[in-house]
């Protein structure tokens, strides 16, 4: 197979488990009796975790120059991880068990992408179109999640879960080796990393202004990754049409992703950045008003823009702006201060906003998106020049 398809495959298999944890592992936890504020630190916990986790693996990914096997390693655990959690029955044993899952699964994302990028750098490969089966594969882990809550309970989708890490774990070994000739070699030769290198890039006023303005727009999926599932079944929408809202949104996503090469070269990373987080601000007030699905449907497809377009850019700006042997290091921060740091305060906060505001905890959702467009302008005053225009 060749390098793209090998990492198409490995995209695939992350969003699998990414489709069926994100909308239906709060359900689960409710199942289990857990309220709104637990659940919020327990999904809250790995993103503080991964603030000190993912910098370090990632680093020790560019000294060692081996993604692949850190990668197999980080999926077994993680599925050792999954299935501890059919012995988990307390508050206490299931933030022990997200402690660890927060180990292992939290840099996997990050350590993906770097390795993407090289291949998009030096081979000319188009990132939306490699990134896109993984959304594919979101869309079928949502729609099939909603259709196993319906038929066998909030139980169930503990062992969709499982699967789909055991996915994770298989398309790992399919991933290229770091030995041989060509593209993987390339790819995957040890790199010459100093210490000094990642000081200065943390002391880069458009690196520091990129990290606030790409974080906040994440994070302003917060109230919606945690409570979205529980909000619709609150107001009588079955599995299936919470499925297909979870879809729609991710197939607006692949839209985007696949004519991604004109949409950066109109508007650049930082312009879409800014875009994103407008949209963000649209997107949150409305869903706060609780809207009817006639609304819903399309108001989903904004999805397309508030994650996809704001990671495009993310991952673009990185790969344009930051040396190719930092790439993984890079990555790895951005990880942290988006998905550990920003994340995982929103997640604090998101349950007891949405137990005493329901839907309209939503707003405060929207002023995080308007604060990451305007960082955005703040960067785009650090580059005069469009930085995808000049790779």
């Amino acid at each position: 197979m060749s390098f793209a398809t090998r990492l198409a495959l490995y995209y695939g298999a992350i969003f699998f488990f990414i489709g069926a944890f994100m909308p239906y592992f709060p359900v689960w936890l409710e199942w289990r009796g857990m309220s709104a504020s637990e659940i919020s630190i327990i999904f809250a916990l790995p993103t503080f975790i991964r603030i000190l986790s993912t910098p370090v693996i990632s680093y020790a990914a560019d000294r060692i120059g081996n993604a692949r096997i850190i990668l197999i390693l980080l999926a077994f655990g993680t599925l050792g991880t999954m299935v501890a959690l059919f012995w988990a029955s307390s508050f206490n044993m299931i933030l022990l068990n997200a402690f660890f899952f927060a180990l292992f699964w939290t840099s996997i994302m990050p350590l993906t992408e770097a390795l993407t990028m090289t291949g998009v750098r030096r081979d000319g490969l188009n990132y939306g179109r490699i990134r896109l089966w993984g959304s594919l594969a979101y869309i079928v882990a949502s729609f099939l999640g909603g259709l196993i809550i319906q038929h066998y309970g909030p139980s169930s989708p503990l062992w969709l879960m499982v699967v789909a890490v055991i996915y994770v774990v298989v398309a790992g070994f399919l991933l290229p080796r770091p030995t041989g000739e060509g593209r993987v070699r390339s790819a995957t030769m040890p790199p010459v990393l100093r210490t000094s290198e990642i000081w200065g890039l943390l002391k880069s006023k458009s690196f520091i202004a990129f990290l606030v303005s790409a974080s906040a727009l994440q994070t302003t999926h917060a109230v919606y990754y945690l409570f979205a599932t529980l909000h619709w079944q609150s107001i009588g929408l079955s599995g299936t049409t919470i499925g297909a809202l979870w879809a729609v949104g991710v197939i607006a996503e692949i839209a985007l992703f696949a004519y991604s090469a004109p949409l950066l070269a109109r508007w650049g990373t930082v312009n879409l950045l800014i875009l994103s987080g407008i949209i963000a601000a649209i997107r949150w007030v409305i869903m706060a008003s609780d809207p009817s699905l006639l609304v819903l449907f399309p108001l989903q497809c904004l999805h397309a823009f508030t994650f996809g377009a704001a990671h495009l850019a993310a991952i673009h700006y990185i790969s344009d702006n930051v040396p190719e042997h930092l790439g993984a290091t890079a990555q790895g921060l951005y990880a942290t201060v988006s998905a550990g740091l920003f994340m995982g305060l929103a997640m604090m906060v998101a349950g007891p906003l949405y137990g005493a505001l329901g839907a309209g905890a939503y707003l405060t959702m929207a002023g995080i998106g308007a604060f990451g467009a305007l960082a955005g302008y703040v960067l785009l005053r650090f580059e005069p020049v469009n930085p995808h225009s000049s790779s």
